[in-house]
């Protein structure tokens, strides 16, 4: 099959939804389909990349770290009349997802949709972060889906919401596998010579995207207070010597992370280790007794997989995504109840536990982690695309413009927003100005 690919983030660009596309292209490029994957600009881009058509882009847009594209050429067309495509499929409803939605109708092609994010999660990053603004993104995220031919969900929980959310195309549920051979030879004792951490210590770690949806600020807290408390309680000297927080990763919570454990005064035991790729990731995932995710605004357990891949036990909250990997008390611990105190203790039973129950825990965690593979979540997604090659769309239809209606109302209540601010702010301007002329303070 020739699979054409539509995502407004891939590599380098750290995040779930690039590491998706990037995970299944390389999977269905090895089983002799082929893949082309059509993507913003981001700086750092590999060069001379195969079937990768790059789309220039506006970086970093609003503060984020995701891009937003620019109007294509005729470029688009001309890779595309070459490629001769079966199917087109788009990793999100808006930005290239547009135009995912616009060739799929013109060249009558089925159109597969995974619904990757809960992008109501995102909104802010848009000026406002308004209640109206939410509704629409999820309105036209649902219409757009029942414009596919099919919707692929990560998880059971996201199949259920978006039944929930009146999505009557049909759903599977394809997670994102895991390659379980960049996982399992990892060595962990590596990573731990070169920031001096011995043996015996306890190290929580953390990997992904350091931004406000994934609820730095909350992990950070939960993992400083285990730190201190099981600092304070153990025999061993120096006190705060023996436990550690690795987090892999980076984003514009990274200094939210470091002001938390420097307030606690725990500077020492905090290791940012920033981005990183193949073996010097699975060395420091190896290195971790305990990976804690407290994120809420998932679609699947990408990074969950992964840890477990490395015979990593798992502390996180339950949500979406989360529960559909981590089994309480079997690979680790899912909790119901989202504090901080719970959220300690977690990491306490497990830090507690002996090392035969630890070794259990690990052995869980692989067993899972194998349950996720790559190839597994290959053949369903293959399938997915088999059964839809003998369909051929409509033209436009009055669905379809109803989702443009949609995506409409979005753009002229952000406009409105980022009016408002931008009203405001000018006012204050004013404002401080006069009492400047006027000698008062400000």
């Amino acid at each position: 099959m020739n699979i054409v690919m539509f995502t407004n983030t891939y590599t380098p660009h750290v995040g779930g939804v690039a590491h998706s596309v990037e995970a299944f292209t390389m999977e269905y490029r090895q089983r002799g389909h082929r893949t082309l994957v059509v993507a913003p600009d981001f700086p750092g881009m590999p060069e001379n990349e195969t079937d990768v058509l790059r789309i220039p882009a506006i970086q970093n847009f609003n503060g984020s770290d995701f891009s937003v594209v620019l109007p294509l050429s005729g470029l688009l067309t001309e890779k595309l009349d070459a490629f001769h495509p079966d199917i087109i499929h788009a990793h999100h409803p808006y930005l290239l997802g547009v135009t995912a939605l616009r060739i799929a109708r013109y060249r009558r092609l089925p159109l597969v949709f995974t619904h990757h994010t809960r992008y109501e999660e995102y909104s802010h990053y848009v000026p406002g972060n308004c209640t109206t603004l939410r509704r629409f993104i999820i309105e036209a995220a649902t219409q757009y889906a029942n414009l596919a031919d099919r919707v692929i969900a990560p998880s059971g929980s996201i199949r259920d919401l978006l039944r929930e959310r009146a999505v009557t195309t049909a759903i599977e549920v394809v997670p994102t596998g895991v390659v379980l051979k960049h996982f399992t030879q990892g060595s962990g004792k590596k990573i731990r010579r070169q920031l001096n951490i011995s043996p015996d210590s306890f190290v929580v770690g953390h990997l992904g995207r350091l931004a406000p949806e994934k609820n730095i600020e909350f992990l950070a807290q939960a993992v400083a207070g285990f730190i201190k408390t099981a600092s304070n309680k153990s025999k061993r000297k120096p006190a705060n010597s023996s436990f550690y927080f690795l987090v892999i990763g980076t984003g514009p919570c990274e200094q939210t992370i470091r002001d938390v454990f420097k307030r606690e005064g725990l500077d020492a035991q905090l290791h940012i280790l920033g981005v990183l790729q193949q073996a010097d990731l699975a060395d420091a995932l190896a290195a971790m007794d305990v990976f804690a995710f407290s994120s809420k605004s998932e679609t699947q357990g990408m990074v969950l997989t992964e840890a477990m891949a490395a015979r990593v036990p798992v502390v996180a909250l339950d949500a979406p995504g989360v529960r559909e990997v981590v089994r309480d008390r079997h690979n680790g611990r899912l909790l119901l109840d989202e504090s901080v105190d719970n959220f300690v203790e977690a990491i306490a039973w497990l830090a507690g536990q002996s090392q035969q129950q630890r070794q259990e825990l690990k052995e869980a965690a692989r067993q899972t982690a194998e349950a996720f593979s790559m190839p597994h979540s290959a053949d369903k997604a293959l399938a997915c695309y088999a059964s839809l090659q003998s369909c051929t769309t409509t033209g436009w239809s009055e669905s379809e413009e109803l989702w443009q209606s949609s995506l409409k109302l979005i753009k002229a209540e952000w406009d409105i927003l980022k009016g408002i601010g931008s009203a405001a702010s000018a006012a204050l301007d004013h404002v401080d100005e006069i009492k400047k002329q006027r000698g008062l303070p400000k």
